[in-house]
């Protein structure tokens, strides 16, 4: 006979509600060994008993039968004295407690199982649009507080029948302790609703009638995972323009939703990487290659008219799948069964999120409304992803569901830090130990609403992480309502605020996620960010050093004023003027500048604002040479959304042109050294003057651009003595930059350094800001 050994094992990481509990008990009953499994604050504590060989390699065994959704992030092991009375191995109640070191799962898409059975008819949930299982499902999105148990999300309110008990208490069943469990007997319910709340129809029949609404072309408010999304016929040219109209979304692209890879290849190309993005369980919106001949029926010309990419995404909820699938029977088969899915909201507000403030919110947007009884207790947007067509790695544009709460590891542990975000694309940032916790996409602070969003947002952060900061960091703006929010919990908490510049942020951003902790140089190309000499920065050279904190701006783009401040930043024309000015050119040559028709006043008043240095703050922003670069060609002059202006340069690029880049040297005896942007915007001048075709003026611009700052970047490192380039900011959302710069630099010998899990744009601060705040505690 065996001798019995005991082995206690502590688990920690995404364990909890993602039927790690089950899969245990199936390995320990596989290998006829006694114990218990169970939640606990510390992590998913197990004891296995057995024979030594059995218990010994129950870790490894454990990691190799990982479900789905589960991932570790530690697993310690140690031997115990064994319990010779033991007869059976069980699956034990949680318990709760302060000091948790597990995480919530985000939300994740229907899985094959229950796909299957929303379309089975002899299934109890056939077409039941909540459908789920420890798979897949709502998680993030219901959870209102840990450890993750029903009665701490919003499906408390849905006591289970029998039949649903049953698969719950089974630990062999796929639903056994699935928290968001439940069936059309006794789970959340379905109706459709007029914009004054009254009921038109409720289950099978509501999902009907919605989709033969947007089959005659409907705008309709569906309540999904995260909050409401606005949808209507993506073939539809008259109810996307009026979805625009009534959103006042005039010109930024619309995201589509179509109900299978099948037929979303009708409409974009995929390589495998995008394929697998697509149909991956964080089913994000990717940006998709549009095809230029569509055989058969065509989607509206109104969806994403300033480029040839198309953001689409396939259905992530069983409600949407559904959905879908009745609009296919709605439209017939000389349509396409895709449909427009974009935010529920006004522009600039943060996405509805209960069926209560839907109804007011969008009633003027929506003819109808699709709303459940299940609660959104946490908005979360749809995730955006671009594949970088030609290293194949996947580039984050904007982080929401799917991917949050999942934390960005960091080198090292340390001190609790909360970064409080910049002012657009906010988002905020939590460290716990050796883990970042960035939130998911809140927008911009420059509404009160959206200010309630990212004061809910921090709160409900802290409270699933059970932690407490001991430092807060805000941006160095003292304008920007995160900066406020800092000083306000400061003084209100009795935390220390330290600030930090923006694009030392953003750089301090890249760095962590690659665990990069040597002096490295670090390229900030952005918009715009308060440097430390008060002027607009945005075109940045910087030397880091993320252990001490300290940096040394080593170099920057050709200042220029920006005419205007803020209203420069929407209207490219007058960055074109400025940058004409600084060329000394104050009138126009051989061709008549683009703008002078519709703003020949306003221009006039921008030569005098320039002439006499009023209201014109400097920059050196990378943004506004792209913005002065699109006004000067005629491309834009009033922008309808950020980067409008750069997203359309880029698009018209010749790619095909052969000619020589334009030259952007490096001014070597200035301190800090300088990019000479201005002899590279009078190339664009004097090629425009003479009527050479803007596709290739565009493309000269974007070589000689990424040329120069290689240049740059290795004058540079040679000075400093490293061989490493951290690459972040807005601007490195431009394909053409995101493909090449990084190319350019490693021909030069450098280590180009790329954002891996967050976006490159202001969404990436705040966890530069939380990295910033452990240097200064840690220092001491």
């Amino acid at each position: 006979m065996h001798s019995l050994t005991r082995h206690r094992l502590v688990v920690t990481g995404q364990v909890q509600g993602v039927g790690f509990r089950p899969t245990v008990y199936k390995l320990a009953l596989g290998a006829g060994l006694t114990g218990f499994v169970r939640n606990a604050p510390e992590g998913v504590i197990i004891e296995v008993q057995g024979p030594d060989a059995a218990t010994s390699s129950f870790s490894d065994r454990l990691r190799q039968a990982l479900p789905p959704l589960a991932r570790i992030t530690s697993l310690h092991t140690e031997r115990i004295a064994p319990q010779p009375d033991e007869a059976a191995f069980r699956i034990l109640e949680s318990t709760a407690g302060d000091g948790h070191q597990v995480l919530i799962s985000p939300d994740t898409a229907t899985c094959a199982d229950c796909l299957r059975e929303l379309f089975d008819s002899r299934d109890r949930r056939y077409r039941y649009p909540f459908i789920n299982c420890t798979n897949c499902g709502p998680r993030l999105t219901i959870t209102r507080s840990i450890p993750y148990d029903r009665p701490m999300t919003s499906m408390a309110c849905f006591p289970q029948c029998p039949d649903c008990l049953r698969e719950y208490e089974d630990p062999l069943d796929r639903r056994f302790h699935a928290q968001p469990n439940c069936c059309p007997v006794c789970g959340p319910r379905v109706w459709l609703s007029s914009p004054s709340g009254e009921r038109l129809a409720e289950g099978g029949s509501a999902m009907s009638a919605a989709a033969t609404a947007l089959a005659e072309g409907k705008i309709l408010a569906v309540k999904g995972l995260g909050g409401f999304h606005l949808v209507c016929d993506a073939g539809d040219d008259l109810a996307v323009a009026e979805l625009r109209r009534r959103k006042q979304r005039w010109e930024k692209p619309l995201a589509v939703v179509a109900p299978d890879l099948e037929t979303a290849l009708r409409v974009v190309e995929a390589d495998p990487v995008e394929r697998e993005l697509l149909l991956s369980a964080q089913r994000p919106i990717v940006l998709l290659q549009r095809l230029t001949s569509v055989a058969g029926p065509a989607l509206s010309k109104h969806l994403a008219p300033d480029t040839d990419r198309l953001g689409l995404m396939l259905p992530y909820t069983p409600l949407h799948h559904v959905l879908l699938d009745a609009f296919r029977e709605a439209a017939g088969p000389k349509r396409l069964p895709i449909l427009v899915a974009t935010s529920g909201n006004l522009s600039s507000e943060p996405i509805a999120l209960g069926n209560r403030e839907a109804l007011e919110r969008l009633a003027p947007l929506a003819d109808l409304f699709l709303l459940h009884d299940r609660d959104i207790l946490i908005r979360c947007d749809d995730s955006v992803l671009r594949v970088n067509r030609e290293t194949g790695r996947p580039e984050m544009l904007r982080r929401a569901r799917g991917y949050t709460p999942s934390p960005i590891f960091l080198n090292r542990g340390g001190p609790c830090v909360l970064g409080l975000g910049p002012e657009l694309k906010a988002t905020v940032c939590l460290t716990k130990g050796d883990q970042a916790f960035v939130s998911q996409h809140i927008g911009d602070l420059t509404n009160l609403e959206t200010f309630s969003f990212y004061q809910d947002t921090i709160s409900h952060l802290r409270s699933i992480l059970r932690v407490q900061p001991e430092m807060l960091v805000a941006d160095l703006h003292p304008d920007y309502m995160s900066t406020g929010h800092g000083k306000e919990l400061s003084e209100r908490q009795g935390m220390p605020l330290a600030q930090v510049q923006h694009h030392v942020a953003h750089i301090l951003s890249v760095l962590a996620e690659n665990r990069h902790e040597e002096p490295s140089l670090g390229l900030a190309l952005d918009g715009a960010g308060l440097g430390t000499d008060r002027t607009i920065w945005g075109g940045e050279a910087l030397l880091v050093d993320p252990q001490s904190g300290e940096f040394n701006r080593a170099g920057h783009f050709t200042p220029v004023a920006q005419p205007g401040g803020e209203a420069a930043a929407r209207e490219p024309w007058r960055m074109a003027r400025s940058y004409l000015w600084s060329i000394g050119v104050t009138a126009p040559g051989n061709r008549p500048w683009p703008w002078l028709d519709e703003y020949s006043q306003a221009d006039a008043f921008v030569g005098a604002m320039l002439k006499k240095g009023i209201n014109c703050p400097t920059t050196t922003s990378c943004g506004r040479l792209f913005d002065a670069v699109a006004g000067l060609l005629g491309l834009k002059h009033v922008m309808a959304y950020e980067g409008q202006a750069a997203i359309i340069l880029e698009r018209v690029q010749d790619l095909d042109d052969q000619a020589t880049p334009y030259v952007c040297p490096v001014l070597a005896d200035r301190d800090p050294v300088r990019l000479d942007t201005l002899l590279l915007f009078r190339q664009v001048h004097a090629d425009w003057e003479t009527g050479v075709p803007i596709g290739a003026i565009s493309r000269r611009f974007h070589l000689g651009l990424i040329q120069g700052l290689a240049e740059l970047a290795a004058l540079l490192a040679e000075q400093s003595g490293t061989r490493t380039v951290g690459l972040s900011g807005g601007v490195m959302q431009n394909a053409t930059l995101s493909t090449l710069l990084p190319e350019a630099l490693s021909r030069r010998g450098l280590t180009p350094l790329v954002h891996a899990h967050l976006p490159p744009n202001d969404g990436c601060i705040s966890l530069g800001q939380t990295m910033y705040g452990k240097i200064l505690l840690q220092r001491g």
